[in-house]
């Protein structure tokens, strides 16, 4: 098995459920006593919060790239980034070494294709949701992606920033999330991607009457069966 980088950090709280996610997928393919060979290297969120917020994004994809080439001088084959938002400098953190990079808004969209599904809402942080990194990613691959009205919008990133970050569920929460996906099934969307890998924690698929996809457990799901397949 080859050994998994993950870029984590953001949150702190993302990065616990990619660990738990990437050990249970691994137990699951392999069984025994069987866990994941794996490294994380955890930035400080208030850094890269500090550039996306300014703009900095070239800032910020200094640092993730300076992460990703000491998980790969520690022996890390294939890399992960632990965000979504954070993929809008996908392309410099996957030139930055010779690890294997998977990019995370490709199992998801081959998730929701497997389903047989064209049509998705996108939940996220603001960037993910309004900026085109990331539908652009899921468009090439077929899908027509919807994404909430601005009020909406500006409440699921500030859950995200005030709550999920640090790892407060609340019902009141959960309930404007399950308005938000409701809205956007009723404009035709056949599911919902939750594009912030903190949103898992929030929302469940018997919340709602569509199908969910969890970003970050599709993701980690992908490096394992990379990892395996190595």
């Amino acid at each position: 098995m080859k050994t998994i980088g993950m870029i984590g950090g953001m949150s702190w709280e993302s990065s616990a459920i990619y660990y738990r996610a990437v050990n249970e997928e691994t137990h699951r393919l392999l069984g025994g006593q069987h866990n994941a060979r794996s490294i994380l290297f955890t930035v400080d969120f208030a850094d890269i919060e500090a550039h996306q917020v300014a703009g900095r994004w070239d800032e910020a994809a200094a640092m993730l790239c300076d992460a990703a080439r000491s998980l790969a001088g520690a022996g890390a084959e294939i890399l992960i980034l632990c965000t979504n938002t954070m993929h809008k400098v996908a392309s410099e953190i996957a030139d930055a070494t010779g690890a294997t990079f998977i990019h995370i808004a490709d199992p998801t969209a081959d998730a929701v294709r497997t389903c047989g599904i064209q049509t998705v809402g996108l939940l996220g942080t603001r960037y993910t949701m309004e900026e085109d990194f990331y539908r652009r990613r899921l468009e090439s691959k077929g899908l027509k992606v919807l994404i909430p009205q601005r009020a909406e919008r500006d409440e699921v990133h500030g859950i995200i920033f005030d709550e999920l970050c640090h790892g407060l569920i609340t019902d009141s929460s959960r309930a404007r999330y399950r308005e938000i996906v409701r809205s956007l099934q009723a404009r035709g969307a056949e599911g919902v991607i939750l594009g912030c890998t903190e949103i898992g924690m929030l929302l469940k698929s018997d919340d709602v009457s569509i199908p969910l996809f969890d970003t970050a457990r599709l993701h980690a799901a992908a490096a394992v069966a990379e990892a395996i397949r190595g």
